[in-house]
Order: structure tokens, then C-alpha cells, then sequence
């Protein structure tokens, strides 16, 4: 894989933009020698449109090695590396899915956002929510579900976000979602209560979430199809 750039070179006076590294540049610096080959090697192989697509095409092996091969701190980026440049179908995802470990769960969920524009992978998000792994969780609130879970289901993964001790900072979109939602407000003051009633304390996150939901409600989020993002599509 060639990660070098070719640009035409600039005046010594002109001045320079500075640009944030690309994820993969990102990563690439954070791993051995060996690693970043395999990198580089992986996803070639993942992009590649000649590539044999059998029952089990390479590059998902690449995923499973992901951790071993860049070690656990870098496995999530390089498994969302390998999915965005191996553009799986839906099916595909969900075929990856539910036979992946969790770890890979946690990185299918996270490349989302990029591989499905639609409501597709919903079944995921809310298989995700079913569970009280906290990672899945972390992943599962992350943008996909804030421009298509319906509002009943994102109301109650916020809920399952404060059951679980998941910061609501990782809610995206959170702001936009809570404000003015008198149906959210409710049951966040209902768990306060149960809370307060059991002598239990009533997690920080959720004083957060109940002054949003109690906030006048504003413009909804931008969405690039200018539909409802809450709507649920059919």
C-alpha cells in the first residue's frame, strides 16, 4: 500500500496549512514496523475489487487478526480501517456481526456511520443496546443511532447509558436529541426517583440529560437528505 502523497511544491514564502493525519497516518506512526506492514498489506487486500469474494474473503480474516497483529490499543482503528476500505453490504455487516467477537462487534458498530447510509444496520444498534457491555454501548449511541433510532429506542438507550455508568457525553447528538423532550424528561426524573427511593445515587449524567430535555427545543440537527434524522425510514 503506498501512503506517501505526491503535491507540487510550494514557494519557500508561501505559507504552509497545517492538516490534521489522517487516521491511517494516525495509526501508521503508533506501530511497529511489522504491524504497519501487515497494516498496508491488509488493507490493500480489502480494497481491492479483484480480490476472490468467497464464503470468507481475506481481508475478514484481517479482522479477526487486527488485535494480535497492532495490539489492543489500535485494534478498533485498524478493524474500521479494514471495513471502510473493504465497503461491505449490510448483509455483510450483519453476517460480520453477529458471528464477530465483541471487540469486532464494537468496530462494525463504529464504521457505520461511513458504510450505511440508511436505517439498514439498525438491528445491530439495538441488538448493541440489548447488552450491558459498556464498549458496545459506547459504540452503539455514536452517530448511526442519533440520525436514525427512533425516538422511543434512543430515549431508552440514554436510559440504558445512566443504568450502566456509560458517560451521556458519548451520546452523540445528545444536545440536539434531549432538548425540549418532555417524554425523555419524564423518564429521567421517574429513574431519579426510583434512584433516590432505593437510596441509591443519582448519577451526575443524568442532571445533564434533565436540563436538556427541559430545554426549549431548537432547530433540529442538519441532515444532508433534509429529512427528519429522527424519523425512522421505511
Amino acid at each position: 500500500m503506498t501512503t506517501s502523497s505526491h503535491t507540487t511544491p510550494t514557494p519557500d514564502n508561501a505559507p504552509v496549512e497545517a492538516s490534521s493525519p489522517s487516521p491511517l497516518q494516525d495509526l501508521r506512526t503508533h506501530l511497529a514496523p511489522q504491524a504497519r506492514d501487515w497494516l498496508d498489506r491488509a488493507l490493500d487486500e480489502a480494497a481491492d475489487p479483484t480480490a476472490p469474494r468467497g464464503s470468507l474473503p481475506a481481508w475478514e480474516l484481517r479482522l479477526a487478526e487486527a488485535g494480535r497483529r497492532c495490539g489492543p490499543a489500535y485494534a478498533d482503528t485498524a478493524r474500521v480501517l479494514l471495513l471502510h476500505a473493504a465497503r461491505p453490504a449490510p448483509a455483510d455487516l450483519t453476517r460480520l456481526y453477529h458471528r464477530g467477537t465483541a471487540d469486532e462487534r464494537r468496530a462494525i458498530l463504529l464504521a457505520l456511520p461511513d458504510l450505511v447510509p440508511g436505517p439498514d444496520a439498525l438491528p445491530l444498534v439495538e441488538d448493541a443496546l440489548r447488552t450491558n457491555d459498556t464498549r458496545l454501548l459506547t459504540a452503539a449511541v455514536g452517530p448511526y443511532a442519533a440520525r436514525h433510532l427512533e425516538p422511543h429506542l434512543w430515549r431508552h438507550a440514554v436510559l440504558k447509558c445512566l443504568f450502566t455508568g456509560v458517560p451521556v457525553a458519548h451520546v452523540a447528538q445528545l444536545a440536539a436529541r434531549a432538548r425540549g423532550d418532555g417524554e425523555l424528561a419524564r423518564m429521567l426524573a421517574d429513574f431519579a426517583a426510583e434512584r433516590t427511593a432505593a437510596g441509591r445515587p443519582v448519577p451526575e449524567d443524568l442532571h445533564h440529560a434533565l436540563a436538556l430535555a427541559l430545554t426549549e427545543p431548537g432547530p433540529l440537527p442538519h441532515s444532508t437528505d433534509d429529512r427528519d434524522p429522527h424519523r425512522k425510514e421505511s
